[in-house]
């Protein structure tokens, strides 16, 4: 029976779930740590509301575990010494070097998990992989930790995240599906079964679904893969309907009702982000040409290449119709994270508009509800297409959208915050140059009601 359960990575993944986990499980100490201190301050100061995740629901989670049997540290050898089971819930971005650059996953975290692990671990312990990983990852780790000398028996199983950031409580408590993967030995079967009893507590045994441990890698993968191409199709869709007059939300509704098809995933947008989607098709698609499989290959890669070229075109339309030329104008960007209820700006469609914009001179204006200045410019910086000091000059932040529209030429809606379609548009429209646009990325505002006051309104896939 597994009394002590150690989590190594406190992000968006693991804090989440070790605190339901925690709160489910009360007879089960739960010790999520990094070497992150700031971040383990954030969750262990004394206000919940100051915890560096945002997710609705999550506070209450914490306040209720947190000091019981939830407890944050950085005391990373401490934890795994203590526990029976060991989540693995690290970074594992994109390659930025050497073999795989720009599409394999980097699993120098991963490794470096493992080997402390094997060097510290005195008593057998169950690994599970809870990050991201390629196909076959489970091996390498279990080939690390196999060759310790030192005694110590390691059972290595694969429980792939399925959260979706902004409902990850909520999938957290009422999961589609749980998958775990694992060995085919007697032990390895003995360790599956194990974690399905800690799930048990709370998810019905039927949506907790047992596989090898590589079809359980892969299908994290394929998962975030299927969705992903949903957001490209109907985005190619979208710039069709814009030329034809047809209305992509209209095309959407009538394809969605096809039980065959389902309506999820299919709102056209600005394009998706986040830390999931492009990373993982990316590794896809190194997979498939690691094997040789070139046509497989180009078929994901155009999924990433469909979603970059939607950000491009919004940045371009908003040059094109404020007459060709956005040099000294301001444009107000409403929303920063890649999407609603999350303060995870990964890969957010903002950052590339507003880096598209700048190199034309444009002056932008920011406010996000959750997303601070201090996040906005490292996104920009981490591009590295101009200096600092030019994306402080070119990036105002400030703290309610009235400020950011503010004698602006444009708004661009970046991210489907509920707040927005609250404010008094008029107000908004009396304070801005004229004639006043709006681009509407997310498709969340009222064309009808914008166009009345005088704006002149633009969304995704329709005229």
């Amino acid at each position: 029976m597994i009394k002590n359960i150690c989590c190594i990575g406190a992000g968006y993944v693991g804090g989440p779930t070790m605190a339901v986990i925690a709160q489910k499980c009360p007879h089960i100490k739960v010790t999520v740590v990094d070497l992150n201190e700031k971040r383990i301050a954030a969750w262990n100061d004394q206000d919940v509301n100051n915890i560096p995740i945002y997710e609705p629901g999550l506070s209450d989670v914490v306040a209720e575990a947190r000091g019981r049997n939830l407890f944050f540290s950085t005391e990373v050898d401490k934890a795994i010494d203590e526990a029976d089971m060991i989540f693995i819930s690290v970074n594992t971005p994109t390659k930025t070097y050497g073999v795989g650059k720009g599409m394999a996953a980097d699993l120098k975290y991963i490794e470096l998990c493992a080997r402390q692990i094997a060097r510290v671990a005195k008593t057998d312990k169950i690994v599970v992989e809870k990050s991201t990983l390629p196909v076959r990852t489970a091996s390498a780790i279990k080939e690390i930790l196999e060759h310790t000398g030192n005694g110590v028996q390691f059972q290595i199983l694969s429980n792939p995240e399925f959260l979706a950031e902004g409902t990850a409580i909520e999938d957290l408590f009422a999961p589609d599906r749980v998958l775990i993967g694992g060995d085919t030995s007697a032990e390895g079967q003995k360790a599956i079964e194990t974690l399905v009893a800690i799930y048990a507590n709370w998810v019905p045994r039927d949506k907790i679904l047992t596989t090898n441990v590589w079809s359980s890698e892969l299908s994290k993968l394929t998962a975030n893969a299927f969705l992903a191409q949903r957001v490209s199709s109907i985005n190619a869709l979208s710039e069709l309907c814009e030329k034809t007059g047809a209305d992509v939300n209209e095309v959407a509704r009538a394809i969605g009702m096809d039980s065959r098809i389902g309506s999820k995933f299919l709102k056209s947008s600005v394009g998706f982000g986040g830390s999931c989607f492009q990373k993982d098709i990316l590794n896809l698609v190194y997979i498939a040409k690691s094997y040789g499989l070139n046509e497989v290959a180009d078929y994901w890669e155009q999924v990433i290449i469909m979603n970059d070229h939607q950000k491009r075109r919004f940045a371009k339309n908003i040059i094109k119709t404020l007459y060709n030329t956005v040099s000294g104008k301001k444009i107000a960007f409403l929303g920063w994270a890649f999407k609603k209820d999350t303060n995870d700006t990964r890969e957010s469609a903002a950052i590339y508009v507003a880096d598209d914009l700048l190199s034309e001179q444009a002056t932008i204006a920011v406010y996000d509800p959750k997303v601070g200045e201090e996040q906005i410019q490292f996104d920009l910086n981490y591009l590295e297409t101009r200096s600092e000091d030019a994306n402080k000059k070119g990036v105002q932040v400030v703290d309610n959208a009235y400020e950011a529209c503010k004698d602006a030429h444009a708004i661009a809606v970046l991210t489907e915050w509920d707040e927005f379609k609250t404010y008094d548009w008029q107000k908004i429209y009396d304070n801005m140059l004229k004639p006043a646009f709006v681009f509407d990325g997310r498709n969340i505002l009222d064309k009808k009601e914008l166009e009345k006051i005088g704006f002149i309104y633009q969304g995704i896939g329709s005229r």
